[in-house]
C-alpha cells in the first residue's frame, strides 16, 4: 500500500537499509528474545551481493548484539541510532561513552527494583528502558527519566519507541547514520530505500525522502514514509524475493505489496 506522492524517478540502483526489531524480525517480549532464522541471514547476504553491498542495518541496537543475531555474517550498519557506524569492515569513530551517562545508569537501575519486569539496557554509549513486561510501571519510568534528564542536561535526549525509551546524546538517529553512508561507497550515487516500523525510523524516512528515496512504513501508525508494509513477516518474505532476483523496477514491485 503505498501513501500520496510524487515519485521520483525510479532507482536504477538502490542502497538498502533494513531496521532490525519490529522489521526484520518480530518484536519479542525481551530484547533477547527474538529469532533470526538462517534462511534470513542466507537472503540478506544474497541480497547484499545483488545490490554490490549496498545493504546496511539500521537499528537501536549495538554493533555487538546485531553481529551476534547474524553471525557468522558481519554487515555494514549503523548501531545505537548512529552512534556506532561500520562500512566495509571499517568501525567509523564516534562519540566516546559519556560520565554522567554512567551515573544514569546506576540511578535506573537502582530504581528497577520499583519496576518488576522492566528491563534496564545499558549500551555503553546509551541506556534503553524496556516496560512491555512492565506495562503498570510506565508512569513512574517515564517520571524518572524525565528527572535523569534534568541532571543530565541539554546534550542529551530521550528516543521514545514501542514500550521502550532510550537515553542518548543529542544529534545522533538513524537518519543522520544513513545521511553518513551515503555519502560513502558503496552507498554513495544509489538511491536509499529505507525499511523501518517504529517511531525511531521516521528521522531516517524523512533523511531518504530529501535524498529521493523510498521509505517503507511497517505497521499502521502514522508516518512520512512513502510506502507501507503490514508486518515482519511481509519484510522477510520481500528480502527473500528480492534475494532470489531483484527486480528491475523495485519502486513498482513496493507499490504491489
Amino acid at each position: 500500500m503505498t501513501n500520496d506522492f510524487n515519485a521520483p524517478e525510479k532507482p536504477t540502483s538502490p542502497a538498502l537499509f533494513f531496521d532490525f526489531d519490529g522489521t526484520l524480525v518480530d518484536i519479542a517480549a525481551t530484547p533477547d528474545a527474538v529469532f533470526v532464522s538462517a534462511e534470513l541471514r542466507d537472503a540478506l547476504m544474497r541480497l547484499r551481493d545483488k545490490v554490490d553491498g549496498a545493504l546496511a542495518l539500521v537499528s537501536g541496537r549495538n554493533l555487538a548484539t546485531l553481529d551476534a543475531h547474524f553471525a557468522p555474517l558481519i554487515f555494514d550498519a549503523a548501531g545505537l541510532h548512529g552512534l556506532e557506524l561500520r562500512t566495509g569492515g571499517r568501525v567509523l569513530e564516534r562519540e566516546p561513552p559519556s560520565h554522567r551517562l554512567r551515573t544514569t545508569v546506576t540511578n535506573l537501575r537502582a530504581c528497577a527494583a520499583r519496576w518488576p519486569h522492566a528491563i534496564i539496557e545499558d549500551k555503553s554509549q546509551s541506556v534503553a528502558v524496556h516496560w512491555r513486561l512492565a506495562p503498570d510501571s510506565e508512569i513512574q519510568i517515564r517520571a524518572q527519566l524525565d528527572d535523569e534528564m534534568v541532571l543530565l542536561g541539554e546534550d542529551f535526549r530521550v528516543q521514545w519507541g514501542k514500550s521502550v525509551a532510550e537515553i542518548l546524546p543529542v544529534g545522533f538517529h538513524k537518519g543522520g547514520a544513513i545521511d553518513v553512508l551515503m555519502d560513502m561507497p558503496p552507498f554513495a550515487g544509489r538511491t536509499p530505500i529505507v525499511f523501518g516500523d517504529d517511531v525511531t525510523d521516521e528521522d531516517a524516512f524523512r533523511i531518504v525522502n530529501a535524498r529521493s528515496g523510498y521509505s517503507v512504513k511497517i505497521g499502521p501508525e502514522k508516518t512520512a514514509a512513502t510506502f507501507r508494509l503490514p508486518n515482519a513477516r511481509n519484510v522477510r518474505a520481500l528480502v527473500l524475493q528480492w534475494s532470489r532476483e531483484l527486480p528491475r523496477d523495485v519502486v513498482a514491485d513496493l507499490k504491489l505489496r
